[in-house]
């Protein structure tokens, strides 16, 4: 495997001869972005001379199957600008909001509630995959809107997710990250169309998703030219019947050590269970996590979905408390960070 960097200048007719000398050669070329291609398979005679094409920067030999999202290709870890708000840095990122949009009160009384509590991102669900038919679904494209005026009146960026290639266009107009789902963690057509999107794209880990074959879901955006990936531990299903999945934590520090991406952790999904969020989000910025997502709702009980693993703002606000104090003592930091009253 090989991955060939050109020259930010490259013109059309480099990248074309570029692509022919590997077609030429034998191998099949696969253009990742306008600067980026990667082939398959072992050429060692075919890197000698694409090292010395002007057009060529560097030819990088990559043992991954995912060379993308590897270290290997890109050592350095990659962060994400979210209208001035940085994934994958220093600070934990801290998203919350609904399971699922219910109204536009709604949800601006919890955005408000989480800019003022110390979160950065609002979630909420408007396409909503549930395991029967006859739960709500969400309001769908209305609850994007209602997304985007909680969005303008609190300055929260918003995540929702999307179920279908052909929803993509959709809710990008709307959100500033794209989610895919547990369940469509290997849905190749939409991954294909999230990437071509070129909005930042968190990839949920599938229910029985291995560490690999998550990373290679996400080689699936990356290789539409779409570097804005975030990986999202969400708890997989195992014989464990205490709580409602199992939060995988070893995820956290392997992603970490074999890919790029910045990762978060949902302690909602991971568990299941209100009771448990607070100290698995704990446990996922210790082990490394660059954030944590996290369902709220003024009153949970009433919440029209996912009502047994949403907190209230009391114990979303001690939770973001704890992660920041948790994040400072791994860093070192000497930040005071400010528990804001409910």
């Amino acid at each position: 495997m090989m991955v060939i960097i050109l020259n930010q200048q490259v013109t059309d007719a480099q990248k074309k001869h570029v692509l022919d000398t590997v077609l030429e050669a034998g191998a099949t070329p696969y253009p990742a972005g306008p600067t980026t291609v990667v082939v398959p398979g072992n050429h060692a005679a075919l890197t000698e001379k694409l090292a010395s094409m002007p057009s060529v920067v560097q030819v990088v030999p990559i043992k991954s199957p995912y060379p993308l999202a590897s270290r290997e290709f890109h050592p350095e870890d990659t962060v994400i600008d979210i209208r001035g708000h940085i994934i994958g840095g220093q600070t934990p990122t801290i998203m919350a909001g609904p399971c699922s949009v219910e109204s536009v009160e709604g949800i601006v009384e919890i955005a408000q509630a989480v800019k003022r509590l110390g979160g950065h991102l609002l979630r909420g669900g408007a396409f909503k995959p549930r395991s029967s038919p006859y739960s709500f679904q969400g309001h769908g494209e209305e609850g994007l809107k209602m997304m985007a005026i909680a969005r303008e009146k609190t300055g929260l960026p918003i995540i929702s997710e999307v179920m279908e290639p052909d929803k993509v266009a959709l809710v990008a107009e709307y959100v500033d990250i794209l989610q895919i789902g547990a369940r469509n963690m290997q849905n190749y057509p939409l991954l294909r169309e999230a990437g071509k999107s070129m909005k930042p794209v968190m990839l949920k880990r599938g229910l029985s998703g291995t560490v690999e074959e998550w990373l290679m879901s996400a080689e699936y955006i990356l290789a539409q030219g779409n570097p804005n990936v975030i990986l999202c531990e969400r708890g997989i299903r195992t014989y464990e019947k205490a709580t409602r999945n199992t939060m995988d934590l070893n995820a956290v520090p392997v992603v970490k050590h074999l890919s790029h991406l910045p990762i978060v952790v949902d302690p909602s999904h991971g568990v299941g269970k209100a009771a448990f969020v607070r100290p698995m989000a704990r446990a996922g910025i210790a082990a490394g996590a660059h954030g944590v997502i996290v369902e709220i709702h003024p009153n949970p009980a009433k919440a029209l979905s996912d009502a047994d693993q949403t907190i209230d703002f009391a114990e979303f606000g001690q939770m973001v408390r704890e992660v920041n104090l948790i994040s400072d003592a791994l860093s070192g930091s000497e930040k005071d960070h400010v528990l804001m009253h409910v």
